[in-house]
């Protein structure tokens, strides 16, 4: 009963005016840095946090200031599917699985499906994590410090094995393209010896490494546009939009046959996030491959299924929430965003730490209950505004191309101030185009790139750690079963694909 009387007074002093209004603005923010390529939740945060000093001599403590930056950080992970399903550029790297299935589904007509299953999922995925925050912090925090090294790589391990089956019935096409996505992460100075690696043609530019968003806006930007222009799947034509409010009312009353997506992308999410240094990406990705592997219909994914597009929306939303808890109840971020709340926090004079939920009620309880209203007012104003995200889709492609290709470039500059980076994502665009002509996957070496710099050194630190010996990796109590399920999963549609051709060729012998 304390934890229900506490959250209710943290919900009314959310309430109040002045939180109330900056959980709005905020929300409103987070939209448009989430949906603009190259800014993101991180950049968002970053710009705005001498901001809250104002806030902080106007209202007189660090609630105010933290409901809006975090109201800013839920904005961004509703935001970036926006730009995903309309322009087909992921908004930020949470938003890049979105991309998958909600771009497809855009095309087909059912843009406002897309974007209300976007939307309706983020809210559940954020309101399911909220509730797991609110009653298990304490018992939370203690999971998340008994993954060490062994056990995130096992995770990491668990969500490649979900990406073999993202690349279609062609199994040694995938596991290609996922290695491609793991040398290409391995580009630039290794962490541990400091040694360059992959410098090709010595060229400086290539010594911090292939980032992920170049690589994310190259290929579902330039790769995208460049495909459908050859095509000429739609030429000077407008993709098919119904803007009438009854077809978003619709979409609203058809969310529950997301709901499988929706499930697996919250709960998943949530536990992914609150890993220290996972965070929403790695969440969203490995959502994505696991409702692809337990789908009765896993053919459409790809092509344009709800579930695809609610279970890494549900996901980053879920993981934002959790990264907040190792930052809040550790002092540990778990995530790039958290990072910069940590600073924010530390700066306001709050030192975050197992005692924070003792020490500062007064401050917990009421960031925990702005989660709640950020989340309702993300998902209204999201709705609200679905009719002015399809007009966008209207425009004929010969406008439209020009503005993904601008967009593509400026989001990639913004990001990175650095000319190289913004030539690195067209040469990636196009040799993206020419494996979609070989029918090579690349979602699997875009996520490949994603998660391999999380695993690579938890393997090594792992491998240290053991004196080079694998079976750390499987006497573990945690991360035993996790590496065994992972090697079921890789081996096994490996072996089924190997038994399916011999039998093809015996059959076609006969």
């Amino acid at each position: 009963m304390d934890v229900v009387y506490a959250l209710l007074n943290g919900i009314l002093i959310a309430l109040e005016p002045i939180n109330l209004g900056l959980a709005v603005i905020g929300v409103i923010v987070g939209l448009f840095v989430g949906a603009m390529p190259g800014l993101g939740s991180v950049n968002g945060v970053a710009i705005l946090l001498p901001f809250t000093f104002v806030i902080q001599n106007f209202t007189g403590g660090a609630t105010s200031p933290m409901i809006f930056l975090a109201a800013i950080y839920y904005g961004a992970m509703y935001g970036g599917a926006i730009s995903s399903i309309t322009l087909g550029i992921p908004g930020a790297s949470t938003a890049v699985a979105t991309t998958f299935d909600g771009r497809p589904l855009a095309l087909s007509g059912r843009a406002h499906l897309a974007l209300v299953t976007a939307a309706i999922a983020s809210f559940v995925g954020g309101t399911i994590s909220t509730l797991f925050f609110t009653g298990f912090a304490p018992l939370l925090a203690s999971v998340a410090l008994s993954f060490g090294d062994p056990e995130i790589f096992a995770l990491m391990l668990l969500a490649f094995a979900t990406f073999v089956g993202l690349g279609g019935d062609d199994i040694p096409k995938t596991i290609f393209s996922i290695c491609i996505g793991l040398v290409l992460a391995t580009v630039g100075f290794d962490i541990v010896s400091g040694e360059p690696r992959l410098i090709f043609f010595d060229i400086t530019g290539f010594t911090h490494g292939i980032r992920f968003l170049v690589l994310a806006i190259g290929v579902y930007g330039i790769g995208e546009m460049i495909w459908t222009i050859n095509t000429s799947r739609y030429g000077n034509t407008m993709t098919s939009v119904d803007l009438r409010a009854s077809k978003i009312w619709e979409a609203i009353r058809n969310f529950k046959d997301a709901w499988r997506g929706t499930a697996i992308g919250s709960s998943l999410g949530f536990f992914v996030g609150i890993l220290p240094a996972a965070g929403a990406t790695p969440g969203s990705l490995m959502s994505y491959g696991v409702a692809k592997l337990t789908s009765s219909k896993p053919e459409e994914f790809g092509k344009g299924s709800v579930d695809g597009v609610a279970a890494p929306e549900a996901a980053n939303n879920s993981a934002s929430t959790g990264a907040m808890l190792p930052m809040m109840t550790l002092g540990i971020p778990g995530s790039p965003t958290t990072a910069v709340l940590l600073a924010g926090m530390v700066i306001w004079g709050l030192q975050p730490g197992p005692l924070l939920f003792t020490e500062q009620p007064d401050f917990v309880w009421p960031l925990i209950g702005s989660f709640y209203i950020s989340n309702f007012v993300a998902v209204a104003i999201n709705i609200a505004f679905i009719p002015i995200f399809l007009w966008m889709l209207r425009m004929p492609f010969t406008i439209l191309a020009p503005l993904i290709f601008v967009l593509s470039l400026v989001g990639t500059f913004a990001a990175y101030q650095n000319l190289f980076d913004v030539w690195l994502m067209v040469i990636v665009g196009m040799a993206a185009f020419f494996l979609r002509i070989l029918d090579y996957p690349v979602a699997p070496a875009v996520l490949a790139i994603v998660l391999g710099p999380i695993a690579e050194p938890k393997l090594r630190q792992s491998l240290l750690f053991s004196d080079g010996d694998f079976s750390i990796f499987f006497t573990r109590p945690i991360a035993g079963p996790i590496t065994v399920i992972a090697l079921i999963l890789i081996f096994l549609p490996l072996f089924k694909y190997i038994r399916d051709r011999l039998r093809a060729s015996k059959t076609g012998a006969a």
